[in-house]
């Protein structure tokens, strides 16, 4: 593993995770499933809403759209650390670090982004149904879709602005399985205050207004819910947001975790492979809306009966 403290640092060596010797490959093993079933169960929520009519609503548009930003957040990390795990670490040149880096945070962004408009998609159609058609058109649906995008391409643009002043000189060892934001400036023999700054800035519109925005929402639906005469009526109305509600609460929860550990590299490592991973939200999500969704189930059962019949 070389240093270098005089030179630009062109490779980086990924430590990922230490005494694995005994067990890396049942880690290996256990990895490369989850992220094959997290791919799969992606796809297949993609694939079900496009193939059922039935499921084209904003709603289901949306978790399409959050299935494949699981899927690019999952296929952005574990390759790479599935080579890491298996070699006990691997060299990655800096240009592939950075750009697995900034791909990480889009990610990141894009479903925080998500996670809101969607809880605003529930909000309108449990406490405005009579409008909800009218104000949740194809129209506004790809507006949202396509702003989402444009802040992620923008945000891009200032964190590589910004890291081009950094003078990055060694050492080139990352004690990390994916070149995370807090690993990278370890990396920079600049002083990256400003980067700092410009990171923390940018949380509060990108991760933490869609946070308020999803609590907001998730209070009128609650009140909402609550002067719904009949418990029947009330439990039919939750289930309508229950898997949203709690994609959002593993989600949120892991993610905010990892900042209760800021000094803690050793914690705040392994919290990051639970909520970057395929571990929480990219291989669950898929599993919970087609587990506690009625719709669907219908649809997926309704494709298997196609394809089986059709071979």
């Amino acid at each position: 593993m070389p240093h270098s403290n005089s030179s630009v640092v062109t490779e980086i060596f990924l430590l990922g995770f230490n005494n694995l010797q005994n067990i890396k490959i049942f880690c290996f093993l256990l990895l490369l499933i989850i992220f094959c079933v997290t791919v799969c169960g992606n796809l297949l929520i993609i694939l079900v809403v496009s193939y059922s009519r039935s499921l084209h609503s904003p709603m289901y548009f949306f978790l399409t759209q959050l299935s494949f930003t699981d899927i690019l957040l999952s296929t952005t990390i574990v390759p790479n650390m599935l080579h890491v795990v298996l070699y006990e670490g691997t060299f990655v040149s800096f240009i592939g670090c950075l750009i697995q880096f900034y791909v990480f945070s889009a990610s990141e962004i894009l479903e925080c982004l998500l996670l809101s408009v969607m809880s605003y998609d529930r909000y309108q159609a449990i406490c405005n149904p009579l409008q909800y058609n009218m104000v949740m058109d194809l129209t506004f649906c790809m507006k949202a879709i396509l702003l989402c995008w444009v802040i992620i391409f923008t945000v891009i643009l200032a964190l590589s602005v910004t890291m081009n002043f950094l003078w990055f000189c060694g050492p080139n060892v990352i004690e990390h399985f994916f070149c995370d934001f807090d690993p990278l400036l370890e990396l920079s023999c600049s002083d990256p205050f400003f980067l700092k700054v410009e990171d923390m800035i940018l949380a509060v519109p990108y991760v933490l207004s869609p946070f308020i925005v999803i609590l907001v929402s998730y209070v009128y639906i609650i009140i909402t819910i609550l002067n719904i005469p009949s418990v029947s009526g009330r439990q039919k109305t939750f289930s309508t947001c229950s898997s949203h509600l709690a994609v959002v609460s593993l989600y949120y929860g892991s993610l905010l975790s990892i900042y209760l550990f800021p000094n803690k590299k050793s914690v705040k490592k392994t919290l990051s492979l639970f909520y970057t991973v395929t571990v929480v939200t990219p291989l669950l999500n898929p599993m919970i809306y087609s587990l506690s969704n009625r719709d669907i189930k219908q649809a997926f059962k309704k494709l298997k009966s196609k394809m089986s019949s059709a071979l």
